[in-house]
């Protein structure tokens, strides 16, 4: 059982009425999550679900064996291990820890105890579906269409909501992944946004110095997302 105090940080848990909320807490296990901490692996049992409360999840597309390009993160918004929600034990993808920070862990296997048809959490987890398809659908439009300093900044704001903060951890390395880029043309990228004034980065630690400058640097794909996301409690 944990202390309650802090998991209402998570939208979804925050959202749930008391009852409910009374009923999931003795579950929970709070964790701080640490960098690249696997939740799942491609084609692997899903045995622990997390609802983040400062930390970010990436959702990775896989193949040939190895991690290619990020589909989708999780940070306070929702909860990592949707597929055991829809009824699957594992997924072709995997999932990671990308920014550290606290977490609300659940076994997968007691997900079912708390859930209700008619139910707040059950309800809250729909709508965390859709609004996650979204999210994936549109950054294949972005990352298909738009250049990579828009993609860049999207990323950076979308992380930026997800924390709650204006500094985390980021390697250009890291970057590079997420955004399905060559290292060096992501490291091109990020001087650019630097010497804007939008970001510093010092130490592997980067800091959004600038976040109107952001927004208007990205595309319209960060507000379509955003827009489900703050939809999502309402």
């Amino acid at each position: 059982m944990v202390a309650e105090e802090g998991l209402q940080g998570n939208a979804i848990l925050g959202a749930l009425p008391d009852a409910e909320f009374a009923a999931l807490v003795p579950r929970l296990e709070l964790v701080d999550s640490v960098i690249r901490d696997r939740v799942y692996d491609p084609g692997q049992p899903i045995t622990d679900l997390y609802f983040p409360i400062s930390s970010v999840y990436s959702l990775v597309g896989v193949a040939d064996g190895r991690a290619v390009v990020e589909v989708a993160t999780v940070g306070r918004e929702g909860m990592v291990g949707l597929p055991v929600f829809l009824g699957q034990s594992s997924s072709p993808h995997a999932a990671f820890c990308q920014i550290p920070g606290p977490a609300a862990r659940l076994p997968a296997g007691q997900l079912a105890d708390v859930l209700t048809h008619d139910g707040a959490l059950h309800r809250l987890l729909n709508r965390f579906t859709q609004a996650t398809m979204v999210q994936i659908a549109q950054n294949v439009v972005c990352n298909s269409t738009h250049p990579l300093a828009q993609r860049a900044a999207r990323w950076l704001l979308t992380t930026h909501d997800r924390v709650g903060r204006d500094q985390f951890a980021l390697t250009h390395e890291f970057l590079s992944q997420m955004l399905g880029a060559r290292r060096p043309t992501v490291s091109q990228t990020a001087s650019v946004l630097q010497a804007a004034g939008l970001v510093r980065y010092q130490r592997g630690q980067l800091t959004i110095t600038d976040r109107a400058g952001l927004e208007k640097t990205t595309c319209s794909c960060y507000a379509i997302v955003r827009a489900e996301f703050d939809a999502l409690t309402k």
